[in-house]
C-alpha cells in the first residue's frame, strides 16, 4: 500500500523550508575576450542562502516562493591560482554585486503555471520578481518540482542580464578576463516540509 502523497491529500497549502545543506545554486558567467576561447568561463557556488516555498496541488496559482540569497557568500569554483581567486572574487564582490551596498539578493513568484508530469512531478512556469544590485525586475524560471513525502525538490536554470540591474560586466587578470552580459543561473534545491 501506498502512502498517499501530502500535496495531493492536503486541503490547504503545505509549506516547505529550503535546505542549503543538501541545495546546489550555482551562477556561471562566460568569457569573452582573449580567454573565451580557452573557456575560461567563471562558475561560482551560492553558499548561503535561505527560503520557502508555498505548493497547493489543488489551488496551484496559490502557490508561491521567495529565497534570499547573501551576495557576499558567492565562492568562485574553478581550478585556478590563488591569486586569479583572489582577484576574481574581489571583482565580483566589490565590483559586480557590490554586496556592501546590497548584501541581499531576492526572488519572490507567486501564481506559477502549474502542471502535472506525473506522480509527485510538477513543471512550474513562474515570472517572478528578483530583486538584484537595488533593481527590482520580472525575471522568468521554469523548474521541475518534484514531490515525495515530505520533501520537495526543484531543479531549473534561468538566465540573468546584469545590465538589466544596473551592473556593468567587469574584466579582471589584467583585462585578459571579460564576462559578458547574461549569467546562467543553475538550481537544484531540496525543501523540507515545515513541522
Amino acid at each position: 500500500m501506498t502512502t498517499p502523497n501530502p500535496i495531493d491529500t492536503a486541503t490547504a497549502p503545505v509549506v516547505f523550508v529550503l535546505d542549503p545543506g543538501v541545495s546546489r545554486f550555482t551562477a556561471r558567467a562566460f568569457a569573452t575576450g582573449l580567454l573565451a576561447s580557452m573557456g575560461h568561463s567563471p562558475t561560482f557556488a551560492i553558499r548561503q542562502f535561505s527560503g520557502e516555498a508555498k505548493l497547493d496541488a489543488g489551488v496551484p496559482e496559490q502557490s508561491s516562493l521567495r529565497i534570499v540569497v547573501q551576495s557576499g557568500s558567492l565562492e568562485l569554483t574553478d581550478q585556478v591560482s590563488e591569486k586569479d581567486r583572489r582577484e576574481i572574487e574581489r571583482a565580483m564582490r566589490s565590483e559586480v554585486l557590490e554586496i556592501s551596498r546590497f548584501p541581499e539578493i531576492i526572488f519572490e513568484a507567486s501564481k506559477p503555471a502549474m502542471s502535472r508530469g506525473g506522480e509527485g512531478v510538477y513543471w512550474a512556469n513562474m515570472t517572478g520578481q528578483l530583486t538584484l544590485h537595488g533593481v527590482t525586475q520580472p525575471q522568468q524560471v521554469t523548474a521541475q518540482v518534484t514531490v515525495t513525502g515530505d520533501q520537495l525538490r526543484a531543479s531549473g536554470e534561468l538566465t540573468v542580464r546584469q545590465s538589466s540591474y544596473r551592473i556593468k560586466p567587469v574584466s579582471v587578470a589584467g583585462g585578459t578576463l571579460k564576462l559578458k552580459d547574461d549569467v546562467k543561473v543553475t538550481f537544484d534545491l531540496v525543501a523540507r516540509k515545515k513541522e
